[in-house]
């Protein structure tokens, strides 16, 4: 059983992260028999320089990329549909903001010692992109940590210390000075890259080509 290591770099706030990640994660269903995959997830600020109160989302996006209106209906209706083939659902009915993730960049590392990472990374894509809670509120966020087992009152200590500001920057600029610039990147032991929201079938093509060069090396 051939057993890979796979780092993530993504933003919650990038809907192409979960496209991506879900995909991967069918991939990896269907490849179950042959390898296995041990992942972690990394942070990257889409807006880092994102005010507290955040911004409505349409707003920002059509301000970011120079937008219609039309260009942004388009948008939406091709992500509604990259997420159904994904497994995974976009609400575009309510009020959606854009947030600085800092700190829930801060709350999943802390999720990554305590073994449930990829759970709470699923939890806040959800959160944001489904249920269309606005994560820089403390108890909205607080109650994603909650629901997937995670202890509240420690995470809400986190929030109100500087506990893993310096591990997030310090990861963020790792990855930066890798020449990482969009997200999601995928690295697979430590030295393949796939980029965006690959289909699943692209994912599967690239493990089994990684798993058969890796196994010409060590022949």
């Amino acid at each position: 059983m051939k057993n890979f290591k796979i780092d993530i770099v993504s933003d919650v706030m990038c809907p192409w992260c979960v496209v991506g990640y879900k995909n991967l994660e069918t991939a990896l269903e269907q490849l179950k028999d042959e390898m296995s995959a041990d992942i972690t997830w990394h942070p990257f600020e889409l807006n880092p320089d994102m005010p507290i109160e955040g911004q409505d989302l349409n707003e920002h996006l059509m301000q970011k990329y120079n937008l219609s209106e039309e260009q942004g209906d388009e948008n939406r209706k091709n992500m509604f549909e990259a997420g159904k083939r994904a497994g995974f659902t976009f609400n575009f009915d309510g009020k959606r903001i854009m947030i600085n993730s800092f700190d829930l960049h801060r709350l999943l590392m802390w999720a990554r010692e305590e073994g449930k990472q990829t759970e709470l990374k699923l939890a806040f894509f959800e959160a944001h992109f489904t249920d269309l809670k606005y994560l820089n509120q403390e108890e909205a966020l607080l109650d994603v940590v909650e629901k997937v087992g995670l202890d509240k009152e420690t995470a809400r200590g986190i929030l109100h210390s500087d506990k893993y500001v310096q591990d997030v920057r310090q990861e963020q600029d790792n990855f930066k000075q890798m020449g990482i610039s969009s997200v999601p990147t995928f690295i697979i032991n430590d030295k393949y890259a796939l980029t965006g929201g690959q289909p699943s079938d692209s994912f599967i093509q690239a493990l089994k080509q990684i798993s058969e060069e890796e196994a010409k090396q060590d022949a």
